[in-house]
């Protein structure tokens, strides 16, 4: 049975491992912009997350299978309105337990977050060619927001 728990320390090379296969997808899909790199998330950078708690992992029987990482940003200013938002930086489930609802354990944890800690919005990016991340976060309800565009003809 997976639990989602608050990451620990010991959990870096997992997280580091399953961060490098989504990543491996991305430089497939973009390689024009994403480059093979090591590391992915360096330790710092996470040890930094961990010290706000802002990283869970899905364990199954001690092994770390997924992760979500998380900020939270403070919208105010100019035109917008002020707003408190979770912010989804990485989302991620280790490719040979992807399809069973891995995922969906994470994210009902981050909805959980949000609104415990009444944000007022959760958002995230998913790249356009990530077919089954998006078809997730559509079954959730999520909409979008932006587009953003490029012109490769340069």
């Amino acid at each position: 049975m997976v639990t989602i728990r608050l990451a620990m320390e010991s959990d870096y090379a997992s997280v580091e491992r399953i961060m490098k296969q989504v990543h491996a997808l991305h430089v497939g899909w973009r390689p024009d912009i994403y480059k093979d790199m090591d590391p992915i998330l360096p330790k710092d950078m996470y040890l930094e997350h961990l010290e706000r708690q802002q990283v869970l992992v899905a364990d199954l029987a001690g092994e770390v299978v997924g992760l979500v990482i998380w900020l939270e940003r403070h919208i105010s200013g100019g035109p917008m309105q002020e707003r408190k938002v979770l912010y989804v930086d990485s989302m991620a489930v280790e490719e040979r337990y992807r399809g069973q609802g891995i995922g969906h354990k994470l994210f009902d944890c981050v909805l959980g977050l949000c609104r415990e800690r009444e944000y007022d919005g959760l958002e995230l990016q998913v790249n356009a060619r990530n077919a089954a991340a998006r078809a997730m976060y559509e079954k959730y309800g999520f909409t979008e927001k932006s587009v953003n565009m490029e012109f490769l003809g340069l």
